[in-house]
């Protein structure tokens, strides 16, 4: 089992159902296709000479992503010794539908105040299996909600893990797997009834200080909606030693048709 299958073009993958959505019998859902454009991002060479991060992944989607091959290339837009910027995209039947801006930052050691240290781990799970639901892309991974999660609506505290790679014969990174967790954050939080509304997030921007690590991750999200159907939702992202980053998304709501 895996999300996408590899073709005879590197660049090119194949989604398989795992890949589905929830919006659409034909579309893929958000998470899949961010993670393969950070990785199109990290098999691009670096111009930093040494070690570094993707720092800040800006996602937009452009339109549905199709149940069809998808292919996601990377170029370097701003070359540099310390920081450079990346673009990447991600096709399907030759258009774009996804564009990525992404910042990657040299790392080195340092010795932060302790005001400055990031947030402790939450409670939660480093062991174990969690639970299945649903279908399509959130059935492709573990779930062990804390408080919240898909059964209800409001913030939630939920962790998870995917139960298969990303890419068919492929390891995934850290930052590819946090990327799948990221754009769940919305449907986690909802606030609103699935049945009756859509809640369809425009982007993902996932702000990093350090690489997530381990199979299990967490997102403490919560969505806020504006009288006019314009929502934001935004995550706390940890892995099980403790707080790796922040997500935010903007969302488009409404009744869903036909209601």
């Amino acid at each position: 089992m895996a999300i996408y299958l590899p073709t005879d073009d590197p660049e090119t993958l194949q989604p398989t159902a795992h890949s589905a959505g929830p919006w659409g019998p034909d579309a893929q859902h958000g998470g899949p296709p961010s993670a393969l454009l950070v990785r199109a991002c990290e098999r691009l060479e670096s111009s930093i000479p040494g070690p570094s991060l993707l720092s800040r992944i800006t996602v937009d989607i452009l339109g549905p992503v199709p149940l069809r091959p998808v292919r996601a290339t990377a170029t370097l837009a701003r070359p540099g010794r310390s920081v450079e910027l990346l673009d990447a995209e991600l096709t399907a039947d030759g258009r774009p539908v996804m564009r990525a801006r992404v910042w990657r930052i040299r790392t080195e050691q340092v010795d932060p105040p302790a005001e400055a240290l990031p947030a402790p781990a939450l409670p939660g799970t480093r062991d174990g299996s969690g639970r299945t639901v649903g279908g399509g892309f959130v059935r492709a991974m573990e779930w062990r909600p804390v408080s919240g999660g898909f059964d209800s609506t409001g913030p939630a505290l939920v962790w998870a893990r995917p139960r298969m790679p990303l890419v068919a014969g492929e390891e995934m990174s850290g930052v590819q797997r946090l990327m799948l967790l990221a754009d769940c954050g919305n449907g986690l939080s909802r606030v609103l009834d699935f049945a009756t509304h859509v809640f369809i997030n425009t982007d993902l921007t996932v702000h990093l200080h350090r690489e997530p690590v381990g199979e299990w991750l967490c997102t403490d999200a919560a969505t806020t909606v504006g009288p006019g159907g314009v929502g934001l939702a935004e995550s706390r992202l940890f892995d099980a030693d403790g707080a790796v980053g922040r997500g935010a998304q903007a969302l488009l709501i409404g009744a869903r048709p036909g209601r």
